[in-house]
């Protein structure tokens, strides 16, 4: 414990002044705490997810703006998706790697902030950003003649920019409420980032208010999308049965297959992080969900979306084969 000259003692990141009063300077994780001796490992797996989710996305990306084949409106969702998983990813896991180096896992309240911010934009714009390609899926499928025209351009980029503006203007709001409390018991958080439900639960105040808004705008960006995927859908079946060809009937749903796979693995982890009850289930359960909706699912996405799609493919080996030219001319 130190005294400092204001009146104040300064003693694990707690500021404690003579009239009792307490606020946070940082936050300690104990997300990991479990797996101390482990934690080499960790280390070398978040690394080696991290740097296949950059490269696959980066990959995803570049193969979309370089290749004119793949300059459609379906492409263009998944630049964006790569564009945001890229973000999505480097938001947690670059502290999470430093955080496993160090014997303390320390992050002041600034950055612990800032984290929450990006992470909650990111996770915010990737539900909104599901549910449009959804509706890409279900223009190109049930009105196939008029695809051209209803996702013109104009349209595509307005439809490219709302996850984006909706995921900030959610996560400011979480961020401002969030940062507004006040911090006094404990300032170690049982997780390995900083999330809204674990900062919650450290507070001495009252975060019914909090809780409220968590709650309800959770309904509009995280289910909300999730019906409009599944109303899309519930439509492209429809219009799957009538086509009298098995062959053709697989082949029209397997361009979907890819975009159910994700959206069941990142809307489960995402509403059991964010909508569910605040007791009841144990930290490690809360760990694991939250690795598999921002670590595993960005590295995923480019694999399941993209990597396994003849298209992106063969602009690959166009892109290497113009590559060799180059290196030959």
């Amino acid at each position: 414990m130190i005294h400092s000259a204001n009146g104040h003692y300064l003693f694990l990141g707690l500021r404690i002044s003579m009239e009792n009063e307490t606020s946070v300077n940082n936050f300690i994780f104990s997300g990991f705490s479990h797996l101390l001796r482990y934690q080499g490992f960790l280390f070398v797996g978040f690394l080696f997810i991290y740097l296949l989710t950059l490269m696959g996305n980066i990959l995803i990306f570049t193969l979309i703006w370089v290749d004119t084949h793949l300059h459609t409106p379906m492409y263009f969702f998944l630049g964006n998706l790569s564009v945001l998983d890229i973000c999505y990813s480097s938001a947690t896991i670059p502290q999470i790697l430093h955080n496993l180096l160090m014997e303390k896992k320390v992050i002041s309240f600034q950055a612990c902030m800032s984290q929450l911010f990006f992470l909650i934009t990111c996770a915010g714009a990737e539900c909104i950003l599901l549910a449009v390609m959804a509706y890409d899926r279900f223009v190109a499928i049930c009105a196939p003649l008029r695809y051209l025209a209803v996702m013109s351009r104009g349209r595509c980029i307005q439809l490219a920019t709302c996850p984006w503006a909706i995921g900030i203007l959610n996560s400011a709001l979480h961020t401002v409420l969030t940062s507004s409390l006040s911090f006094c018991d404990s300032n170690v958080i049982q997780h390995f980032f900083c999330d809204v439900p674990q900062l919650l639960k450290l507070s001495c105040v009252d975060t019914s208010l909090n809780n409220t808004v968590l709650h309800v705008v959770t309904v509009f960006v995280g289910l909300s999308p999730c019906l409009l995927i599944i109303i899309s859908y519930f439509n492209i079946l429809s219009s799957i049965m009538k086509i009298r060809s098995p062959e053709g009937r697989w082949k029209t749903f397997s361009t979907c297959g890819s975009h159910l796979t994700v959206v069941f693995l990142y809307y489960g982890t995402v509403n059991f992080n964010y909508n569910r009850p605040t007791d009841g289930y144990s930290v490690h359960i809360d760990t694991l969900a939250s690795v598999l909706f921002c670590m595993v699912t960005p590295m995923l996405n480019p694999i399941l979306y993209s990597l396994r799609n003849k298209e992106v493919m063969g602009a690959l080996r166009r892109t290497v084969h113009r590559l060799h030219l180059l290196t030959e001319g």
